[in-house]
């Protein structure tokens, strides 16, 4: 029916993560050490993954596009560190903009942080190589994992997806305390990109042999049910807490930003039961 594999799960979550941080550096508004976080964190999840998969078993493709994500987040890391003197485009323009409306009404005049003007910026398009690689080995871990292999693709590759973007929407929403004059619209992207994975990943496990048959009995989960309407709410409420995010988003201020972030850790509990409950049922 389905394989709960840990190494192929935290492929899943670096591979998301890593693509939806690209989906954020590409806008060029966000401080270059949210990048530095993310590929960090991201870095040593796919670690992990190799790890797990040395006491598991080895699935070799799978195992070497891990790698591969590990090389290619690292280089991406470190090529940022490289040009960090360079800054991002956005957040200068912006900080440029706001401090000359500061000095148009108060006569005070605030310079900007020195930056190199004529160093390259880092190019967010690097973000998008290791994820691309993480895909490869997801692909393999899908079809190794046996069954109906379009459903297996479905789940492995939503999974990540939805695994990877309410992660990183709620660790951008953090970085508002960083960066606090920041447009909301990076967050709100995400938010978006979670309400639209959601339903191929709640369908994905609702496909037969799926969470219909825990309902109806077909497959025991110990609990007497208990775990298949567990799934339900973890489903529901992942969606309930996404709309009710956007709608603390258009609140005017910035409490409304750190209500927004408390929201998403709650869509990652329930994300991350919605995706692992699921497995862990359907593999028993």
């Amino acid at each position: 029916m389905i394989r709960l594999d840990a190494a192929t799960v935290l492929l899943q979550w670096a591979t998301g993560g890593l693509l939806f941080l690209w989906v954020t550096t590409r806008r060029r508004e966000v401080g270059i050490g949210y990048g530095w976080l993310m590929r960090g964190t991201y870095l040593l999840i796919a670690a992990g993954s190799l790890a797990a998969a040395s006491v598991i078993g080895w699935v070799p493709v799978r195992d070497v596009a891990a790698v591969g994500v590990v090389v290619a987040s690292g280089v991406a890391l470190v090529m940022s560190v490289v040009r960090r003197r360079a800054g991002v485009r956005g957040q200068a323009e912006l900080a440029e903009a706001r401090s000359a409306r500061v000095a148009t009404m108060t006569g005070i005049e605030r310079h900007a942080g020195a930056k190199d003007t004529e160093a390259a910026e880092f190019p967010p398009a690097l973000d998008l190589v290791a994820p691309v690689i993480g895909v490869i080995g997801l692909v393999a871990a899908a079809l190794d994992a046996g069954g109906n292999h379009w459903v297996a693709l479905l789940r492995t590759l939503a999974g990540a997806a939805f695994l990877g973007v309410v992660t990183d929407a709620m660790l951008l929403g953090h970085w508002y305390l960083v960066q606090p004059g920041m447009s909301r619209s990076p967050l709100l992207e995400l938010v978006r990109w979670t309400m639209w994975i959601w339903p191929f990943e709640v369908v994905a496990m609702l496909l037969p042999t799926g969470m219909f048959s825990v309902w109806s009995g077909a497959i025991d989960d110990g609990y007497n049910g208990i775990l298949g309407w567990f799934w339900a709410v973890c489903a529901g409420g992942t969606i309930v807490l996404c709309f009710v995010t956007r709608a603390a988003l258009k609140e005017r201020y910035y409490s409304a930003v750190m209500a927004a972030t408390g929201l998403l850790y709650l869509a990652i509990l329930t994300a991350f039961g919605t995706d692992l409950v699921a497995r862990a049922v359907l593999a028993s």
